[in-house]
Parts: C-alpha cells; sequence; structure tokens
C-alpha cells in the first residue's frame, strides 16, 4: 500500500544525542514522581521509551529497557527486575507494531498504544503479586489510560527537533 502524498512530511534525522537527553529527562521526571507515591502518575519513561522504540527502534531497543528499568527497580527499591521486565515487553511490544503504528498520525496511535501500556502494567502488578507483595489500589488502572492521553503530546514534543524547516544552500537548492 503506498501512502498517500501529502499525508505525511519527511523528517530530518534525529540526534542520538537527543534520544539519550530525552530517555534520561524522563528517568528524572519518574524519579521526581516517585517520591509523591501516588499510583495513578503516568510511567514517563515507559512512555518515552516506547515512542523511541517505535520511531527509532535500531537505536533504542530491549536492551535499553532493560538498563532504564534495572535503574528504576533500584531507585523504587521494588524487586529487581520487575520495572525491567515490564519495559522490556513494552519495547518488544513497540518493536512489533512499529510499522503499522507509523502509518496512522499521534492521535489514532494513541488508541493503538493503550493495550501495550496496559500490557506492560499487568507485568508489573503480575510480578509484584509473585513474590507476595500486596495487592496495589485500584488508581493503578489510570495509569496506562493516563499515558496513552499523554502519547500525542509527547510525540509531538520529540518530533518537533525532526521537523525543523531544511534550511537550503547554494550547492543544495531543493
Amino acid at each position: 500500500m503506498i501512502m498517500p502524498a501529502g499525508r505525511q512530511k519527511l523528517l530530518l534525522p534525529v540526534n542520538p544525542r537527543f534520544i539519550a537527553l530525552s530517555l534520561i529527562l524522563a528517568l528524572f521526571v519518574n524519579m521526581l514522581m516517585g517520591l509523591l507515591r501516588w499510583p495513578a502518575l503516568p510511567d514517563m519513561l515507559a512512555l518515552v521509551l516506547l515512542f523511541w522504540t517505535v520511531h527509532q527502534n535500531r537505536r533504542v531497543g530491549m536492551v535499553m529497557a532493560m538498563l532504564l528499568g534495572l535503574l528504576m527497580d533500584v531507585h523504587q527499591s521494588a524487586l529487581l527486575g520487575q520495572n525491567a521486565l515490564a519495559y522490556v515487553v513494552l519495547a518488544y511490544m513497540g518493536q512489533l507494531m512499529q510499522r503499522r503504528l507509523l502509518w496512522f498520525p499521534l492521535n489514532e496511535q494513541a488508541l493503538q498504544v493503550l493495550p501495550v501500556f496496559v500490557l506492560a502494567t499487568g507485568v508489573q502488578v503480575i510480578s509484584r503479586l509473585t513474590v507476595g507483595d500486596g495487592w496495589p489500589s485500584w488508581s493503578l488502572l489510570l495509569s496506562p489510560l493516563l499515558q496513552a492521553a499523554l502519547w500525542p503530546v509527547i510525540g509531538t514534543m520529540l518530533l518537533a527537533p525532526q521537523r525543523r524547516p531544511y534550511a537550503p544552500d547554494k550547492i543544495r537548492p531543493l
């Protein structure tokens, strides 16, 4: 199937430093929100990780998800591997649906990533329950909904540097 003309603009290549900076910033935001101890807050690191896994799967993948998950496990004093497993599942699902997901605009992508966020939250809950930790509160069900609602906003912000106008010069007039 050929993409209709004018539907999507070509993007400039993404700077690897920008990817690293956005992941580190999302990690810090997650750490700051973790201090509030309210379970319905969206997992910003999972959101940014899934975004870059879908858009730049050769640079951000399951190894990066595992490392960032271990960092979150250490920060939250959680079961070692709980967040890491959830992030690896998230990255795997992002790689599976990457080609299909990129055909849609960001608003429509939000509906398609909602089950992935629900699955990642379910993996975290099941890993907690497996080791005998208590049942999390019902407000945890709001977290995947908030993550899916933030998908278009975060996507617009992370794609903004790639949508800069290209400055032609005398050698390359296009």
